[in-house]
């Protein structure tokens, strides 16, 4: 955001500066112009009037005399020619026969002004042919053509641009200082609202952003650190609610464990079915205190990751993913699941037991809903994790529904499990950037893929 007010205000003082800046170098160029013209302007009537002196008393030594003189000083040559073209005066080795000279020879004899088109730059410097035709009124007895330099007025033009560029190079940096300003008090308390944001939505502390900027700012500020304090003590409340209920329920449950373990001996046979269901309840019982912890420590882990950024950790995915399969290999061979591995070399953005962890859920998961006789097939390539089975799979309803917690299909509700092995892997792969989708198989079975940066 920072960067696109920035880049807006500059723009407009881009604007601005060029506003003033091009009519200032331009009048500057044209009044420069302007001023040669009249200095050249006048030398050329005073020359003039010495033609026609000089056509009138058939005398022309002072006209030569005088632009001889002129040439020596300023450099700039001369020609002078009567009405009937005859040449009176050429100095500096310009001549009446020049194509630009005779041009305006021509023009200055039907009595016309001439004024030369274009204005001084600093980058001038081809010299300017002027032209003023000699006599009275409409009487005309000669021509006068001057060669003028512009070298010293484009040197004063240029002189002249500098000092204007210099002040809109000025004007222009005190304009950026002003905007960074501006918008440094105006975005950073909104920086610094966002980053709290970010770490309140990861379920951390978001820390109490100071009151700074604008009236308006500094009161969405209080306001937010009321709502963070409210939604901080009440995510810490229930983070410790889970994780220590799970915790003290630990003692207690292997105490009744150990107290069930006991009594089988002592039980009847008629109380056999009753005991074997009571502890399969504790088992489950125990595992789910075990998935609730789990998710905690995950759910905490997610949040740092996502409040301090994703970038740092690295692992290679196939040799994980071979890892995990040869790991599960009894186990599925047991379940009389056909387990095979396919990859191609690469990395996820994430920590080899993070990825292990994540395949623990996908491979329990499938070898446990898959079926006796059913192929599991681990694929890992770079940024994803799949595990795709031929089982009976999930409906397009369940489907929608497989990652809400405790959730379980209603075909499975006779199998061990929690309901939590997808909302870990879930949390695990978001806290890297990551996500989790489920999709159907042709013509039957499940494919869980698991994208990672």
């Amino acid at each position: 955001m920072r960067a696109r007010v920035l880049a807006v205000l500059f723009a407009f003082v881009v604007l601005a500066t060029a506003g003033f800046a091009v009519p200032l170098l331009t009048v500057t160029a044209n009044e420069r112009t302007q001023q040669l013209m009249l200095a050249r302007g006048g030398d050329l009537d005073r020359f003039a009037a010495l033609t026609d002196q000089a056509v009138t008393t058939g005398d022309p030594d002072a006209l030569i005399a005088e632009a001889t003189r002129y040439t020596e000083l300023y450099g700039e040559p001369i020609v002078v020619v009567t009405a009937r073209r005859a040449p009176m005066v050429a100095t500096g080795g310009m001549t009446a026969t020049d194509p630009a000279v005779s041009a305006l020879i021509d023009t200055a004899l039907r009595n016309q002004q001439t004024r030369p088109a274009g204005t001084v730059r600093p980058w001038s410097s081809a010299p300017v042919l002027l032209a003023r035709p000699a006599g009275a009124g409409t009487r005309v007895s000669g021509a006068v053509v001057l060669r003028a330099s512009v070298v010293v007025a484009a040197a004063d033009v240029a002189s002249r641009w500098t000092a204007v560029l210099a002040g809109t190079a000025l004007f222009t940096l005190a304009c950026i200082a002003l905007a960074l300003t501006a918008t440094r008090w105006l975005l950073g308390p909104l920086r610094r609202l966002d980053h709290a944001v970010g770490r309140l939505t990861a379920g951390l502390p978001p820390g109490r952003p100071r009151l700074a900027g604008p009236p308006e700012l500094r009161k969405l500020t209080a306001g937010f650190n009321r709502m963070s304090d409210a939604v901080t003590s009440a995510l810490e409340q229930q983070r410790r609610l889970v994780a220590d209920t799970s915790h003290q329920m630990r003692n207690p449950m292997t105490a009744l464990r150990l107290r069930i373990d006991a009594l089988e001996p002592h039980l009847p046979a008629s109380a056999g079915r009753t005991y074997t269901g009571a502890v399969g309840e504790l088992e489950r019982m125990e595992k789910l205190l075990d998935d609730l912890l789990t998710l905690a420590s995950v759910e905490h882990h997610a949040g740092e990751l996502a409040a301090a950024g994703t970038g740092g950790a690295a692992c290679d995915v196939t040799a994980v993913g071979a890892a995990q399969v040869q790991l599960w290999q009894p186990v599925a061979e047991r379940a009389g699941i056909e387990l095979v591995h396919s990859g191609q070399p690469g990395t996820v953005s994430a920590t080899e037991a993070e990825v292990s962890q994540v395949l623990d859920v996908l491979l329990d998961n499938a070898i446990k809903y898959a079926g006796s006789g059913a192929r599991v097939e681990v694929i890992t390539r770079p940024g994803l994790v799949e595990v795709r089975d031929n089982g009976p799979g999930l409906t397009e309803v369940e489907l929608g529904q497989a990652q809400t917690r405790f959730w379980r299909a209603t075909h499975h509700r006779d199998l061990p499990g929690t309901g939590l092995g997808l909302a870990i892997a879930e949390r695990l792969a978001g806290g890297r950037g990551g996500r989790i989708e489920l999709a159907a198989v042709t013509p039957h079975g499940l494919s869980v893929r698991v994208e990672l940066p």
